[in-house]
């Protein structure tokens, strides 16, 4: 019976690290993310959240164990953009080790390197054509 105990407390934390949180405000954009992601890996559980600051709130709220695998973020949500989101995950260590990336439709070089010097680990302008966004979806799973 131990043994079954320790099986299920590994299936747990294993299923933690397939946890991505998605801060994503366009509805549109979340479908279609929802409907990649699964297409190029559907085990990994999403978590779309809309709002920058519900963002930084749910993060807290977490448990050591439970933190994602991966944050994405979307450049301009309301309360905090994904700039001022990485502001706030910088200097805590309990985020340092969770790769972040920035996805936008700003092809602006000034918000590229703010969000780059905050700790992102890569700023993705937002693919048009689908063959492109599946590259991107895969290239975001491989931080995982």
């Amino acid at each position: 019976m131990p043994y079954h105990q320790n099986e299920k407390k590994i299936i747990s934390q294993s299923s933690a690290s397939k946890f991505i949180l998605l801060g994503e405000d366009d509805l549109d954009d979340e479908e279609l993310l929802k409907e990649l992601f699964s297409s190029v890996d559907n085990s990994f559980l999403l978590k779309f959240i809309n709002n920058g600051r519900q963002v930084v709130d749910y993060l807290i709220r977490l448990g050591d164990n439970h933190l994602p695998c991966l944050i994405i973020l979307d450049y301009n949500m309301p309360e905090l953009n994904g700039a001022e989101i990485l502001k706030e995950l910088k200097n805590q260590p309990r985020y340092m080790g969770i790769p972040k990336i920035i996805w936008s439709t700003s092809h602006t070089e000034a918000y590229r390197k703010k969000c780059l010097e905050l700790g992102a680990d890569e700023y993705i302008i937002k693919p048009s054509k689908v063959n492109a966004l599946v590259e991107t979806i895969q290239h975001m799973l491989s931080f995982c």
